[in-house]
């Protein structure tokens, strides 16, 4: 006695017989994949949706807050002590108890000096910037911004990372960076099966229009899963790097490696004295004598190691620690020199160079550039949105599948899942292969594993409880 699903009333074709022998793979593959789709898809929808505003974003920030970031002032710029001067007054008249942190020199010329301060209330990495025209030292209003991210981008990357819901929310973006890798390598097993056994190859590549409403979503399911490939393992694999538990051990076992991207020692030994101390406290009563220490500190940065015009400044946060400069330009080619100098003295305390970062940690520093869509600038921004739409489609796509799936009679209103069984007719070595592979990978992706070993239960709940359907 065999068993089928209902073709004759859903209209989609039983699936041919697989024979035996090394058909396990495909099919454990096909059902792997297709409750992940199902379970995840929502997750991988989400993510898409936001990732491709993400990379929009830049885009869009640059034309709202034109005023702040760009100026028409042309000829040579005033000293830094003159531009953090400027925003220590505006500061006051504003938001006074604001703390001063650090400045970033405009970068080239049109673009506007960003001096930042601590400010209560803000959340975790968030800063105040006061946009100053370099030329004119005149400010051009302020902004809440984290890092490099102005308030459009910023809004959009909390909702890519955590749904606005902090840790809680940050576990659904590592549940579809970790699946993402896994449905698109599934989805290529099931490509290279498909691809060795029929004779209509072009299919493979570009969808059809010709056949079922079924098989033409199919085919753009496939066809377009094959060239979307590279990228969703690509954003798989970045995305995991700063996830939250994922994230950490992927740390880790950098750490452990020496892989680690270098950190600059900034303890000295000595502090600067009274009349000039770096404890600057935001407000605008302090003499210009006290800020001429930013010119110095960027002069001897200039004679050590800092060439790019994109840099920051960072104040220490205590008492007998370095001031760092750090050169920022995160487009290729990427710049990445920093130094620590001790504003009593101007003596270099550490540096760290570019050139000389392992190659693991100069992998990870462009590809997570990559992936925020800054290293290749709006090509790499244009990439992602069509990345992030096709991912989206494709979610649907399998929505739709399984819908044309479903049975036009009966009880049942969902199409069948692909058959079981793949696992339990794979030779032992390969099974002792898979499970060992689960094992480390659930290890290190910690989401992955658990919903990996939901999935297993619910479908050997759904396989204990399910009679089959018997055909004569």
């Amino acid at each position: 006695m065999t068993t089928t699903r209902d073709a004759a009333v859903t209209g989609i074709p039983n699936e041919p017989q697989r024979p035996p022998g090394g058909a396990w793979l495909p099919q454990l593959l096909r059902r792997l994949h297709f409750y992940a789709g199902i379970f995840v898809g929502p997750f991988i929808l989400v993510a898409a949706l936001s990732g491709a505003a993400y990379a929009a974003a830049p885009t869009v920030d640059h034309l709202v807050y034109h005023h702040q970031v760009t100026t028409d002032s042309r000829g040579p710029a005033l000293p830094l002590s003159a531009q953090v001067a400027s925003a220590q007054r505006y500061i006051a008249g504003h938001h006074p108890g604001d703390v001063l942190l650090g400045v970033k020199p405009a970068a080239h010329t049109g673009a506007t000096t960003q001096v930042m301060f601590s400010e209560h209330g803000l959340l975790d990495g968030q800063v105040r910037s006061v946009w100053i025209d370099p030329v004119t030292a005149a400010p051009h209003g302020d902004l809440k911004v984290f890092s490099t991210a102005l308030p459009i981008s910023t809004w959009i990357d909390f909702f890519h990372r955590t749904l606005f819901l902090g840790d809680v929310g940050r576990a659904y973006s590592e549940l579809a960076a970790s699946w993402l890798g896994v449905i698109a390598l599934a989805g290529l097993g099931l490509w290279i099966a498909r691809l060795r056994r029929t004779r209509t190859k072009r299919e493979l590549l570009a969808p059809t229009r010709r056949g079922s409403a079924y098989r033409r979503l199919h085919s753009w399911h496939t066809a377009t899963g094959v060239w979307l490939l590279l990228g969703a393992l690509f954003l798989s694999a970045t995305g995991i790097t700063w996830s939250l538990h994922a994230g950490a051990n992927v740390s880790e076992i950098r750490s452990a490696l020496d892989w680690s991207t270098p950190s600059l020692t900034t303890t000295t030994t000595t502090t600067r004295s009274s009349t000039t101390t770096t404890d600057f406290d935001g407000s605008a009563q302090r003499h210009g004598d006290d800020l001429d220490v930013f010119d110095e500190v960027l002069a001897k940065a200039r004679a050590t190691n800092i060439h790019n015009s994109q840099i920051e400044i960072d104040l220490p946060s205590s008492a007998g620690q370095a001031w760092t400069v750090r050169e920022i330009r995160r487009e290729w080619p990427v710049a990445a020199n920093s130094v620590a100098i001790d504003p009593s003295t101007m003596a270099v305390v550490s540096h760290s160079d570019w050139a000389s970062f392992p190659l693991a940690a100069k992998l990870t520093s462009w590809g997570v550039n990559a992936h925020m869509g800054l290293l290749f600038g709006l090509a790499n921004q244009i990439v992602l949105f069509a990345l992030g739409l096709g991912f989206a489609a494709m979610v649907v796509l399998g929505y739709l599948m399984w819908w044309r799936r479903r049975p036009m009679r009966g009880a049942r209103r969902m199409g069948r899942p692909p058959s079981a069984g793949g696992l339990a007719k794979a030779p032992l070595w390969a099974q002792l292969v898979l499970a060992a592979a689960a094992i480390g990978v659930g290890v290190l992706l910690s989401e992955l594993g658990i919903t990996l070993l939901a999935f297993l239960l619910i479908d050997a709940l759904i396989m204990a409880t399910r009679p089959a359907i018997p055909v004569g």
